[in-house]
């Protein structure tokens, strides 16, 4: 499946599990902040997850039988929803939720296998084989090790480089899209 949303640029982070993807997201949203672009977040997960704490009135509520909970207060929002036919999300469905006017460019952590533009990040400690060479979707590879491939090659300890390839995919992809 390819994704069609096109409001904003949208790039992924593909990766095995333990392949360091939220660390390297984690080094790269305060350089982009640093750089005036408004982040916004997607992570997959294929675990079931906890964010609500138990004893809290939120959750209490959620326990009780809402299928959705949000919570706002003057300093963040959370929307909470049961999915009660266990299905995977959808990666169009998820970006139409995401206030895309409060924002200049979502990252996508996982969704490996959906078609949209990636990241590959690979670490060879690992041991685990490239994705690319079978996802054509993958533009760029981010390691820690020389490669022999056609793609960019990214160091994961350079992540001020890695905002640099990220702010010239935003304006080759939607120009203008960013300050």
């Amino acid at each position: 499946m390819d994704i069609t949303f096109t409001r904003l640029p949208v790039l992924g982070f593909a990766a095995y599990s333990g392949s360091g993807k939220t660390t390297l997201l984690e080094q790269l949203l305060p350089l982009l902040a640093d750089r005036g672009v408004r982040v916004g977040i997607i992570k997959h997960s294929h675990h079931d997850f906890e964010i609500d704490r138990p004893g809290k009135d939120s959750y209490r509520l959620r326990k009780a039988g809402a299928q959705q909970m949000l919570i706002a207060s003057p300093h963040r929002t959370a929307l909470i929803e049961e999915h009660t036919d266990k299905r995977e999300p959808q990666l169009n469905a998820l970006l139409e939720q995401l206030h895309c006017e409060r924002l200049d460019l979502v990252l996508v952590e996982g969704f490996r296998h959906v078609a949209f533009a990636k990241i590959e990040v690979h670490r060879a400690a690992t041991g685990k084989p490239l994705l690319h060479p079978d996802d054509a979707s993958i533009i760029a590879v981010a390691c820690d090790t020389t490669l022999d491939t056609h793609l960019p090659r990214l160091d994961l300890n350079r992540p001020q480089d890695i905002v640099e390839f990220i702010l010239d995919f935003i304006n080759t992809t939607h120009s203008g899209a960013t300050p």
